[in-house]
């Protein structure tokens, strides 16, 4: 008797290969972190958040920030795409990313970061395309950090940028470097989605 497949609405089907990727990572960053050999608790501190909290990240039950990916590669000495994909970039001449596409490192409601070099090997920056969508949740309260500089550049709408104790707004054409050691966010502004470039130095 030919058993049933079982079906999935759209949303449903999202959500299940989030999930999916979600505990596939976290297997990575155990694996990766027990060979390094770097504890929990030194991987928490890295991360500045209890190790109760970094062990909820391993266990695949809490979705992944960019600056908290970027943050355990950067400990684990690899590139932030290995952790994504599982495997390890192999390109060193250039890399080719048509319009429209790249791997997506974070998407959730308010932010989505693309990656635009993921494919290419012991690269020195880290270019992103970045979504903002506009969010009830002020972001001044929800502040990250990660090592590095970065620099951004608005393509489309505008954003305030939180860092600090300061804000900025940033409209379409403005650039803005920063270092990103200190804590930051980014509010897309008039109801609209800010889009632009950003890349991170290590």
């Amino acid at each position: 008797m030919r058993r049933k497949q079982k079906t999935y609405q759209k949303g449903e089907t999202v959500m299940k290969k989030q999930e999916e990727n979600i505990a596939a990572i976290a297997e990575r960053i155990r694996g990766l972190r027990d060979i390094v050999g770097i504890s929990a608790a030194e991987m928490a501190k890295a991360l500045d958040i209890s190790e109760q909290e970094y062990l909820e990240y391993e266990k695949g039950q809490t979705d992944f920030s960019f600056s908290f990916l970027y943050t355990v590669a950067n400990e684990l000495g690899i590139n932030i795409t290995d952790l994504i994909i599982g495997e390890s970039a192999k390109l060193d001449i250039y890399s080719y990313v048509p319009a429209g596409e790249g791997i997506v490192l974070e998407r959730k409601q308010e932010y989505e970061y693309r990656h635009l070099a993921y494919l290419f090997k012991d690269k020195k920056i880290e270019p992103f395309y970045v979504t903002v969508e506009p969010s009830d949740i002020y972001a001044a309260t929800n502040k990250k950090t990660h090592a590095g500089h970065e620099f951004n550049y608005i393509l489309e709408g505008c954003m305030t940028l939180f860092i600090g104790e300061e804000s900025i707004y940033l409209s379409e054409g403005d650039a803005i470097y920063f270092n990103s050691i200190y804590p930051h966010a980014m509010q897309a502004e008039n109801g609209k989605p800010c889009k632009f470039l950003a890349v991170i130095a290590k």
